[in-house]
């Protein structure tokens, strides 16, 4: 038996497998190619040809197992929180201000992603909400604080959407 003919015959039900697993096309992709690389490689040791389909979905677990095992380590060694103080946004005009004045649905998000360094999904466990809503709730707290910026400190937007020019506020004034 070739490589050929194992793709021909089961390339299809193999990929949707994988992929019933994974729910990440661009996983998908990487770990069916794996798995064909290893069955390409590991054919000669193939003992019983009438069991090419389990042999052929056995490499598959594996490199899903592989693939999830990687991201696991991989997850452990990025949870590690790297705490971002407030204080070093202080030459940023108003920041705490806005910060604080912002919803607290919506600070308390800010505050884990972007001050605490945890990531959209570490928040989502945390606040005990979908990783849609986190997403949600930033996108809601960033247009909050662009129209604060806007408004208070004569910000203005360039073409990207972002802050650009000095802060001209009579807060920042007063300070």
């Amino acid at each position: 038996m070739k490589t050929q003919s194992i793709w021909d015959h089961h390339k299809d039900e193999l990929y949707f497998f994988i992929l019933k697993k994974i729910k990440n096309k661009t996983v998908t992709n990487d770990i069916f190619q794996n798995t064909f690389l290893k069955i390409h490689k590991n054919l000669p040791n193939l003992k019983d040809e009438d069991k090419i389909k389990a042999w052929v979905f056995q490499i598959a677990r594996n490199e899903i197992i592989n693939y999830i095992n990687k991201e696991s380590v991989y997850t452990d060694e990025t949870s590690v929180v790297q705490k971002v103080d407030k204080h070093d946004y202080q030459d940023i005009c108003c920041f705490d201000k806005f910060i604080n004045d912002l919803p607290p649905i919506y600070e308390e998000v800010i505050e884990l992603v972007y001050i605490k360094g945890y990531k959209q999904k570490e928040a989502a466990k945390i606040l005990d909400i979908s990783l849609a809503n986190v997403k949600a709730r930033i996108r809601r707290a960033k247009d909050i604080l662009k129209q604060n910026f806007n408004e208070c400190c004569k910000y203005e937007f360039d073409k990207n959407g972002l802050l650009t020019g000095e802060p001209n506020c009579s807060i920042c004034k007063t300070v």
